[in-house]
């Protein structure tokens, strides 16, 4: 039972970092900037905003209105985002 709740963790972990690498990294990596997965903790997706996005004012709408969105959209088990420094 433990094997597999820990499978079903790591396929949601994969397809949270495809999300990451195949539609959000491009858009921030065309305005300087880039996204980091950290961590996912009970449905919470911890990512560090880095470069250009670490700083701009629009980060917030960016992360919530967009990334997060996307995220809880595409993968039932994400419950939210949270960007960490």
């Amino acid at each position: 039972m433990l094997w597999s709740i820990q499978r079903e963790g790591e396929r949601m972990i994969a397809k949270i970092q495809e999300i990451i690498e195949n539609k959000v990294r491009p858009a921030l990596q065309a305005d300087g900037g880039d996204i980091e997965l950290v961590d996912v903790e009970d449905g919470i997706v911890k990512v560090r905003l880095v470069g250009a996005c670490a700083h701009c004012p629009s980060s917030a709408l960016t992360l919530y209105e967009g990334v997060e969105k996307m995220l809880v959209d595409l993968v039932p088990e994400v419950k939210g985002i949270e960007q960490v420094w």
